[in-house]
C-alpha cells in the first residue's frame, strides 16, 4: 500500500513523538500570534475559544497526513481546503495566498527546530525530505509560489518573517488566552519553551528577554527519555484534560527505529 510519507522519512520520525511535536507548536503559537492574517481564525471564534483544543485539531490532520495511506492523507488534506473555502465564503473574502504559505513555512520551519533542539541536527538531505513532504501538502491544497527545493524555500522564509510579522491587538489578546487556559505555571514554561525554537525575528517582535531558563533542563529531559521517566515529567506539565490525548501522540517506537503505521490515536 502507498503512504503519502514513505515509511522511513524522518518526517514521520518528528512527527511520532508527542514531546518534538509540542515543542512544533510552540513555536508555531508564538509565532502565528504575529501573523498579520491571524484575524481570521479570530473570525471563526475558534482560536481564541479554545488554543490547545485547536493544537489537537491541527495535529490530527497532521498526522494523519504523515502516517495514513495516500488516498486517506489526500481526502485529510482537501478536507482542510473546503474547511478554508468555507470560512473564506462565510465572511466573503479570500484567506491571502501568502498566509496559507505562512502557515506552511510553519510547519517546515519547526518540524526542523524541535527535532533539532530535542534529537539531532539534520543531515541537507533530510530537511529537504520534510520541505518535500509539505511542499505536496500545499501544492495538494492549491497553495501558490511554493519553492521547489529547502535550499530555495530559505530565503522565501526570511522575506515572509520579514514581511507578514506584527505585534497586534490579537498578538496580545491571543497570548492572555494561552495564560487563561494554561494557567501561570504552564504558560511560563510554554513562554521558555517557545524561545528555545523561534527565529530572532519573532523573538524580537515578541519582546521576549534573552534569559533562558528552560535551556539547561533540556539535556535532563533528554537523559530522562532514555530512562522512560519523561512521561512523569508530562504529567506535571501539562493539563489534565489533554494528557490522554498527548500520550497518544507517541507512535513511534524507539525500540527498533522504525515510525508505525497505525492510525492516528492507536497504539501497539
Amino acid at each position: 500500500m502507498q503512504y503519502f510519507v514513505h515509511k522511513e522519512s524522518i518526517v514521520k520520525k518528528i512527527w511520532g513523538k508527542s514531546d518534538t511535536i509540542l515543542f512544533i507548536f510552540a513555536g508555531a503559537s508564538a509565532e502565528f500570534a504575529l501573523n498579520k492574517a491571524v484575524d481570521w481564525l479570530y473570525f471563526t471564534g475558534k482560536l481564541p475559544a479554545d488554543p490547545i483544543g485547536r493544537l489537537f485539531s491541527t495535529v490530527r490532520y497532521a498526522r494523519m497526513i504523515v502516517f495514513a495511506p495516500m488516498k486517506a492523507a489526500n481526502d485529510a488534506i482537501d478536507t482542510m481546503r473546503q474547511i478554508h473555502e468555507g470560512v473564506e465564503l462565510k465572511r466573503g473574502d479570500a484567506i491571502p495566498d501568502w498566509a496559507y504559505r505562512d502557515v506552511l513555512f510553519m510547519l517546515i520551519y519547526y518540524s526542523i527546530a524541535a527535532h533539532e533542539l530535542l534529537e539531532k541536527k539534520l543531515s541537507d538531505a533530510e530537511k529537504e525530505e520534510v520541505y518535500n513532504v509539505f511542499y505536496r501538502v500545499g501544492d495538494r491544497m492549491g497553495v501558490k509560489d511554493l519553492p521547489a527545493t529547502y535550499l530555495e524555500w530559505l530565503p522565501v522564509r526570511h522575506s515572509h518573517l520579514e514581511a507578514d510579522l506584527k505585534n497586534s491587538a490579537f498578538t496580545i489578546d491571543l497570548f492572555e488566552q494561552y495564560r487563561k487556559h494554561l494557567g501561570n505555571l504552564r504558560y511560563k514554561v510554554l513562554i521558555e519553551a517557545q524561545k528555545l525554537v523561534i527565529p530572532k525575528k519573532v523573538s524580537v517582535l515578541l519582546d521576549f528577554n534573552s534569559m533562558h531558563w528552560l535551556k539547561p533542563i533540556v539535556p535532563m529531559y533528554k537523559l530522562s527519555k532514555r530512562l522512560q521517566l519523561d512521561g512523569l515529567v508530562k504529567t506535571i506539565l501539562l493539563p489534565n484534560a489533554y494528557k490522554q490525548q498527548i500520550k497518544e501522540l507517541d507512535v513511534y517506537d524507539l525500540s527498533d527505529q522504525t515510525a508505525s503505521s497505525l492510525p492516528v490515536g492507536s497504539r501497539k
